[in-house]
C-alpha cells in the first residue's frame, strides 16, 4: 500500500521556521520525484517545491529563498524547511510523488498524495 505521511505542521508566529517531513512507503521511493503543495481556504492547491529522483530542485518563484526541499533516500523521507514564515503561508501542506515530472509544480503531474499537515502562522 502506497503511503505518504506528512508531519511537522503546527501553529507558529510570523517570522518562525518549520520543517515539514514526508515519510513514504509502498513504492520505489528512489525512482520518484517528490513535491510539496499547499492549499489555503478558498484557494486552489499550488506547488511549493519539488525534488527529482536525481536531487534537482524546483521552487515556486515567490517562495525562493525562504523554503528548501531535501530528500533522504535512506529514510524514504523528504523535508521542506520553511523560514521567515508569514501569515499568507497558512495552509494545509501536502506531499506527493510522481514517476515523471516536467517542472513539478502541477498537481496533475503526481501519482500519489498524502493527507496533509496544517500550518498556521499567526501575525
Amino acid at each position: 500500500e502506497v503511503q505518504l505521511v506528512e508531519s511537522g505542521g503546527g501553529l507558529v508566529q510570523a517570522g518562525a521556521s518549520l520543517r515539514l517531513s514526508c515519510a513514504a512507503s509502498g513504492f520505489a521511493f528512489d525512482d520518484y520525484a517528490i513535491g510539496w503543495f499547499r492549499q489555503a481556504p478558498g484557494k486552489e492547491r499550488e506547488g511549493v517545491a519539488c525534488i527529482t529522483k536525481h536531487g534537482t530542485t524546483y521552487y515556486r518563484d515567490s517562495l525562493k529563498g525562504r523554503v528548501t526541499i531535501s530528500r533522504d533516500n535512506a529514510k524514504n523521507t523528504v523535508y521542506l524547511q520553511m523560514n521567515s514564515l508569514k501569515s499568507e503561508d497558512t495552509a494545509v501542506y501536502y506531499c506527493a510523488a510522481a514517476s515523471s515530472i516536467l517542472y513539478g509544480m502541477g498537481t496533475d503531474e503526481y501519482d500519489y498524495w498524502g493527507q496533509g499537515t496544517q500550518v498556521t502562522v499567526s501575525s
